[in-house]
């Protein structure tokens, strides 16, 4: 058996399980012979090779599985091939966002109880993997205002599942993960992840494949990724944590509204970011009006559409994230005039009767991708940096609840969509994005401010 050095607290050499998991726990993490433990247990130190590979594999499986039912391109694009109207597919982004951040407000108290939370997040991957075998069903077995009930519906559930796991995950992986390495489990996943949504897109491209089979079944095998996940999960060495002093997010949200009247650049960073649901919104509306024009060539430019979205995502976020730690509020107005811009270019390739074409699409849905990293990135880094120790937890908490209603609200889309068409739904999102860079010209240089600020 091999050893190491372990951080603790009495400078303890402990064995490690399994060598051949420390190998590759020290090759991910640029460890050499000694693992420094911080912030967690001193009970999960020697854990923590298998730990953060159970993280980096489990998180790295969900995330794919989200990228084989993206519901701004995968979901939205199978609605349209089953001949549901438009305003089933305008309602998939606002379920599956404000589903996932709103029931937050009711559940995180009480999953603050639970001593071990690694249960509570494998119960949630496990209802996501059945809502997403119950959504292939229905692709293969119904169509019309049918399917859109049936798949819509199992996207609630989905985005209910994922809240829960979404609440829990960050006590586990700080419990199992030391705080030096968290980052490099979670960024691992995110690029395993990618990869394997590219190769699904590039499939889909390839023509090799009847599209119409390919996508239920990656919609299956997305299930079975959550299912996979949920069990590997249950295997983390999660030491009991504290069951106390947790608020009631709702009640937190409500207190905290009295900070909008108090806070003239949180009013504005809200209104930022309201505006910039556009650039999630948007995409089921451009994969609609593409369709519309040609199905043909829609139906065969699903595969660009998914490999464009994944490769805008590893294109772009870093560069994005490298910008925001110099300057957030340029990341939020730039990425405003780039989802202005492409939203604009979707509307004038439709006017010239080229949208249909298999090319174009994807480039404007790579141009809105990479606005919508910039927006995730921008936003985060603006909050945290423009709120103190005292106040950060409150503006977060205030910011989501607001975006979670504009989120839900967002659902109204789809009947302007299916009453004044979908060319309308995106000229509105266009100026929202515009609306949003004038908007964020107000912001403050947040990142200028001296560390005492913070």
């Amino acid at each position: 058996m091999r050893y190491f050095r372990i951080a603790d607290a009495d400078n303890r050499i402990l064995p490690v399980a399994s060598p051949t998991l420390d190998k590759v726990y020290c090759m991910l993490t640029s460890e050499d012979e000694g693992r420094v433990c911080r912030d967690i247990p001193e009970s999960a130190c020697n854990h923590q090779p298998q730990n953060f590979l159970t993280h980096i594999v489990s998180l790295g499986a969900t995330k794919t599985a989200d990228g084989l039912i993206d519901p701004k391109l995968v979901l939205s694009w199978l609605l349209t091939q089953l001949g549901t109207p438009a305003a089933f597919i305008g309602l998939l982004v606002p379920v599956r966002e404000a589903g996932a951040l709103l029931p937050q407000l009711f559940t995180a108290a009480w999953l603050r109880t639970l001593p071990q939370r690694k249960w509570a997040w494998a119960a949630g991957s496990v209802v996501q993997g059945l809502a997403a075998i119950c959504m292939a069903i229905a692709a293969l077995s119904l169509e019309g205002v049918a399917a859109g009930i049936a798949i819509v519906s199992a996207l609630a559930v989905l985005a209910l599942a994922r809240s829960v796991c979404s609440v829990t995950y960050k006590d586990v992986l700080g419990k199992t993960v030391s705080k030096s390495r968290r980052g490099t489990a979670t960024g691992a996943a995110a690029s395993v992840s990618a990869l394997f949504v590219i190769l699904f897109g590039l499939a889909l491209a390839s023509g090799v494949f009847e599209r119409m089979a390919l996508v239920p079944s990656a919609v299956f095998v997305a299930g079975g990724l959550w299912l996979m996940a949920a069990l590997l999960f249950s295997t983390l060495q999660e030491e009991a944590g504290s069951t106390e002093g947790g608020r009631n997010p709702l009640r937190a949200a409500w207190q905290n509204f009295s900070l909008l009247a108090k806070d003239a650049q949180l009013r504005r960073f809200i209104a930022t970011r309201g505006l910039l649901i556009s650039t999630a919104l948007a995409p089921p509306f451009m994969v609609a009006l593409s369709a519309s024009e040609s199905a043909e060539n829609a139906f065969g430019g699903l595969g660009l559409l998914v490999v464009a979205s994944a490769g805008a995502s590893l294109l772009s976020s870093y560069v994005w994230g490298r910008l925001a730690d110099r300057s957030s509020r340029k990341v939020l107005i730039f990425s405003a005039i780039a989802a202005t811009i492409a939203l604009a270019a979707t509307l004038g390739l439709e006017t010239a009767g080229l949208l249909g074409t298999v090319w174009a699409l994807p480039l404007v849905i790579f141009a809105l991708m990479i606005a919508y990293q910039g927006v995730r990135l921008g936003r985060s880094t603006h909050l945290v940096d423009m709120a103190t120790q005292k106040t950060r937890a409150a503006y977060t908490a205030l910011s989501n609840t607001i975006i979670g209603v504009l989120l839900a609200l967002g659902g109204g889309f789809s009947l302007l969509a299916e009453y004044g068409g979908v060319a309308i739904v995106i000229g509105v999102l266009g100026v929202m994005s515009a609306a949003a860079a004038i908007v964020a010209l107000g912001l403050d240089e947040v990142q200028e401010r001296s560390g005492a600020d913070t």
